[in-house]
């Protein structure tokens, strides 16, 4: 995926829109000042990253108050579907999900999805590289990015629980387009082995404890999107596998997220990446 765009001002040096934030509702639990913060002055940028509690009703006019001091957005729930309407151009996660967790402001706003690679990254530190059978949980934005990241990973079959088959149906869609075997069964339904399980249920979830016994039996190693509290209720249980956090997927996206408002390119590493990354793990 090259996902190239130029930057705001043509030109990544320029130090006019040095303004960037991330918006939700909610967002007073994001780490993400921290995170955007802790790169920043290893890269020595000197960029102001806040955050805003913004509603999807409100995000239209929000985002038409920013002026030229701001280079860029992040965005969390429930703002992923608004921002990818607003952006002008899209890169190929985000045209697959229909979701775009970054923005990358200028005369057009160009849309990204690091959410995708930001799995694929934190699935790699674990050492899962390579699966054929993942199951999903939950059927909204993140699960979409969870299921092209399973096909970047070489998944052929997804298993998709949702309590509402109608919910998944964009997700069998999109299976697909990506060449995969997506099933959509009830929580509550037999559950086939599987070498992982991608949780994109949100946070504080809590399933009975008859369906978490069944998944965490027969669901692999558990890759969890939710991080707080931690572990999850989810996790508590798990008993097939390891269970993984999505701190090394707020991690990864992150970074994902600074190559754009400092390159224009998800794909084109920062200078001295890997500090940048030490600094970034030790602000979580």
């Amino acid at each position: 995926m090259s996902g190239a765009v130029r930057t705001p001002t043509a030109a990544a040096e320029t130090v006019t829109r040095s303004r960037l934030a991330v918006w939700g509702d909610p967002i007073a639990h994001s780490k993400s000042p921290e995170l955007h913060a802790a790169a920043y002055r290893v890269l020595g940028l000197d960029w102001e990253y806040g955050r805003r509690r913004v509603s999807a009703e409100g995000f239209a006019s929000a985002i038409a108050e920013l002026d030229d001091t701001w280079r860029g957005l992040s965005l969390t729930m429930p703002l992923k579907e608004e921002a990818f309407r607003a952006a002008a151009t899209r890169d190929r996660h985000a045209r697959l999900t229909g979701a775009v967790n970054t923005l990358l402001l200028g005369d057009e706003p160009a849309g990204f999805n690091t959410d995708v690679g930001g799995i694929v990254d934190a699935l790699a530190e674990a050492h899962i590289a390579e699966v054929e059978r993942v199951r999903i949980l939950g059927a909204g934005a993140t699960a979409a990015s969870a299921l092209v990241a399973a096909a970047e990973i070489g998944a052929a079959r997804v298993d998709v629980r949702a309590r509402r088959a109608a919910a998944a149906a964009a997700l069998v869609d999109l299976g697909e387009r990506l060449g995969l075997v997506v099933e959509v069964r009830a929580f509550d339904a037999p559950a086939p082995a599987v070498e992982l399980t991608v949780a994109t249920l949100p946070s504080g979830t809590a399933l009975p404890a008859e369906i978490a016994s069944v998944l965490s039996s027969s669901g692999g190693s558990l890759f969890d999107a939710a991080y707080a509290p931690w572990p999850s209720a989810l996790a508590m249980t798990w008993s097939d596998g390891p269970a993984i956090s999505g701190l090394g997927m707020l991690l990864h996206q992150a970074v994902r997220q600074i190559r754009i408002f400092r390159h224009g390119d998800p794909t084109m590493e920062l200078r001295d990446e890997a500090a940048v990354i030490t600094a970034m793990r030790a602000a979580l």
